[in-house]
């Protein structure tokens, strides 16, 4: 896929720390409106491609481009997330002693000077759209719940739901299943496929039972670059998949 028609592109990324390569000409490309799993074993590159991606870290070469025309290379973390690039990490990070609705209005996009903040009173669009999120999360029954009191998995989604408050074109989502239950985990994976209907999404995951339920094109990492790609079975029949990640 050429960069014009991309929404993200990664080509000949390679990042060092100390002598260690984390990434190493790494390419990679992701449509429009796709969903894409990333597997690998620990070392293989996953956080520190996120890393680029967001801003955090500035690769020693190679192009990373958003949206065909932005260089990502050149813009910081907060320039990054109001272009349309979302972070969901492990821990989920949410506002504890607020209610579940209060934290998807917090986190919507909205002017937010101290004073705007201070004094904004809601609008019927914005009531509109929590709506919707709490419907896509599946939280609409905890909307007056405190955060506190969700579990894991719950805090998970609520996470999910503060990002796309802020109307992300991609989102990258980071081991969204470690810590859930079966039940969890399966809703989950629907919750994802839903977002996929209107976002890009990139999930990095370890869980392979959750990566076939997405059902979606699968790049395998190792060493930094990309070893595989393809569909769930077509890299786990890969030799060299089997030998560095999926063992024997």
């Amino acid at each position: 896929m050429a960069r014009s028609t991309s929404l993200l592109y990664l080509d000949g990324v390679s990042v060092s720390f100390d002598g260690f390569k984390a990434l190493n000409e790494l390419s990679l490309t992701i449509a429009p409106g796709e969903m894409r799993a990333i597997i690998g074993p620990n070392g293989a590159g996953k956080t520190t491609m996120m890393d680029v991606i967001t801003g955090k870290t500035r690769p020693d070469s190679g192009e990373v481009y958003f949206n065909g025309t932005v260089d990502l290379t050149g813009e910081d973390e907060a320039s990054i997330a109001e272009l349309g690039i979302g972070r969901k990490f492990q821990k989920p990070t949410v506002f504890e002693s607020h209610t579940v609705w209060d934290n998807l209005e917090l986190a919507l996009k909205a002017p937010r000077g101290p004073f705007s903040t201070l004094f904004h009173v809601i609008s019927g669009a914005e009531k509109k759209r929590i709506e919707h999120l709490l419907d896509l999360i599946p939280l609409g029954s905890k909307r007056s719940e405190l955060a506190a009191n969700l579990s894991h998995g719950q805090k998970q989604w609520l996470e999910i739901g503060m990002l796309l408050a802020q109307d992300p074109k991609l989102l990258l989502v980071d081991e969204p299943a470690a810590g859930m239950t079966d039940a969890e985990t399966a809703e989950t994976a629907e919750l994802l496929k839903d977002i996929a209907n209107d976002h890009s999404v990139v999930v990095v995951e370890h869980d392979m039972v959750f990566v076939r339920s997405l059902g979606v094109k699968v790049t395998v990492l190792h060493e930094g670059s990309v070893l595989a790609e393809g569909s769930l079975d077509h890299v786990s029949a890969d030799e060299r998949v089997v030998e560095v990640y999926l063992g024997r």
